[in-house]
């Protein structure tokens, strides 16, 4: 993997806003799971302010209108991602009326959410975090390489070196651990992007995963109040402890950065944190081409692989 050489100016405390500055958008089209709420939200806003035409598959479509009926440039449609008939569907659909996509940001997510089981028996965090965006990515591969280039941004999280791929029990079969699960599904999401790129790149396809950063937002749904009093987010009157989480126009700069910015070229598969790429050494490239064999086997496609 590379270390930082691309000398951004941003950092932590960077905008979407300010990463997209000058950087004129019109004519390309964006794709942002999870783009109504959250970070993905503040991701749509920033994407069509530059003149991108943004679509926004969304688990709860009249929620999506809503959230984003003051954005022009913007098309919702049903998707859910724990569904694989739903993410064939939507794939159908959207290839039919899109003839290319340049931008892909896998936004959407769950975090600590109880046990569910979807699809033939996957777990929740796992088949909505990674195995839905696989396939979707798939599923799109025409149109991904139909520009002269497109990128593909995996939205994970901080990452802590003893996160694991649970390979002997992926699904949580013997015993669910929440926080577990959700790790699982980020480091698969970091997996998922180094070997995209490795695969994408004879097509002009190139894929990052990025650390938003810690930032409030209905990803918290699912913990009660005296769990992010007692981890120290928040005191118990919910004020969020100081310094501690980024805007989502600050959260989202990073993956703005990974999709637009122009002194990106030259890479891929990198991790990135607050505009910048890190050295990502420890992650071993056995791991993610095995993540992609098991991901393959579970959907049952594997279009990139054989392209």
């Amino acid at each position: 993997m590379t270390s930082d050489t691309t000398h951004t100016r941003f950092g932590a405390h960077s905008t979407a806003g300010d990463v997209l500055a000058g950087i004129d958008l019109t004519g390309k089209t964006a794709l942002v799971t999870g783009g109504y709420s959250g970070l993905g939200l503040a991701t749509t806003r920033a994407l069509t302010r530059a003149g991108a035409r943004v679509v926004v598959p969304a688990f709860r479509p009249d929620a999506a209108q809503q959230a984003l009926a003051e954005v022009p440039g913007v098309e919702v449609d049903q998707l859910d991602l724990a569904d694989p008939a739903s993410v064939r569907a939507f794939a159908v659909r959207f290839l039919r009326s899109h003839p290319a996509l340049d931008i892909l940001i896998a936004s959407a997510g769950i975090m600590a959410c109880p046990e569910t089981r979807v699809g033939p028996g996957w777990e929740g965090h796992f088949a909505t975090n990674h195995l839905g965006h696989y396939a979707l990515t798939n599923l799109l591969w025409p149109a991904l390489t139909a520009p002269d280039t497109a990128r593909v941004v995996s939205v994970a999280s901080g990452r802590n070196p003893t996160w694991r791929i649970r390979w002997d029990d992926v699904q949580f079969e013997r015993g669910y651990d929440k926080w577990e699960a959700y790790t699982q599904s980020k480091l698969a999401n970091i997996l998922f992007a180094r070997h995209l790129d490795l695969l994408g790149r004879p097509h002009r396809v190139r894929a990052f995963s990025v650390n938003p950063g810690w930032i409030l937002t209905p990803l918290q749904r699912h913990l009660a109040v005296e769990e992010m009093v007692a981890a120290g987010w928040i005191d118990a009157d919910g004020t969020p402890a100081p310094g501690l989480f980024k805007t989502v126009e600050q959260g989202s700069a990073t993956q703005v950065w990974a999709a637009t910015s122009p002194h990106l070229d030259a890479n891929g598969g990198d991790y990135c944190v607050d505009c910048h790429i890190t050295d990502d050494s420890p992650l071993d490239s056995s791991e993610a081409a095995r993540l992609w064999a098991l991901s393959a086997e579970l959907t049952g496609l594997d279009l990139i692989g054989r392209a």
